[in-house]
């Protein structure tokens, strides 16, 4: 589990951003492009577990605004009340992932779109595993990070305080894949987000589906 001081202070800094962190990522395109992916392979009324759902803007929304069933969890209060005002349709609980009681296969599908940030490697390699468990045979998790190889760096984001760690990209396929998650397609751009403290960051999306039975060696 996250150390008690880290934990407040990840929520402490998006407590800060709040509505700021939607305006600055609305520009993803490869974001846009991640969540159509996902929504070309869904059966209608799936039900999607949306980890770090910030301002619910714009995966919630996107996936319930098309019919499925959508539970958001986000450690920050502030960000948890953004979404559940803007994304009415979706189901937000402020929570840290790890703490809440879900049955394994429950989900059709996984997003984790910059979550794993300010967690230590061996919770990340954890918690993927955790979120993998989750997933129904043949459903779908997508991820995306930022592929930098750093390990419990103490950074600024948009201007607030941060502790970031990281895999360079290889390592994060293959740290999905030990998973037993087969990587059906990827995606790496450079995006800056739309906020005078930003600056330009590599992003690496990974669409996996979990198989039908599970992968041997």
């Amino acid at each position: 589990m996250t150390d008690d001081r880290d934990r407040p202070r990840a929520a402490a800094a998006f407590d800060a951003l709040g509505a700021e962190y939607e305006k600055a990522f609305a520009g993803s395109r490869t974001h846009r492009r991640s969540l159509e992916w996902l929504l070309a392979r869904l059966a209608p009324g799936s039900r999607v577990l949306d980890v770090g759902s910030g301002t619910g803007r714009p995966t919630a929304e996107t996936l319930a605004n098309a019919g499925h069933t959508v539970l958001g969890i986000d450690v920050s209060p502030v960000m948890v009340e953004l979404a559940a005002r803007q994304v009415p349709a979706a189901t937000f609980q402020c929570a840290d992932i790890r703490d809440v009681p879900l049955a394994e296969g429950s989900f059709d599908a996984v997003c984790v779109y910059f979550s794993l940030l300010q967690l230590d490697r061996r919770e990340q390699k954890d918690l993927v595993r955790h979120l993998a468990r989750l997933v129904r045979p043949e459903g779908y998790l997508v991820l995306a990070t930022v592929p930098l190889d750093v390990d419990g760096v103490d950074a600024a984001f948009m201007g607030q305080p941060v502790r970031v760690t990281s895999f360079p990209a290889q390592d994060l396929v293959a740290l999905t894949e030990e998973t037993g998650l087969e990587v059906l397609a990827q995606e790496a751009s450079m995006f800056t987000p739309a906020h005078p403290d930003a600056r330009p960051e590599p992003h690496l999306f990974l669409h996996c589906r979990r198989p039908e039975q599970p992968r041997m060696g």
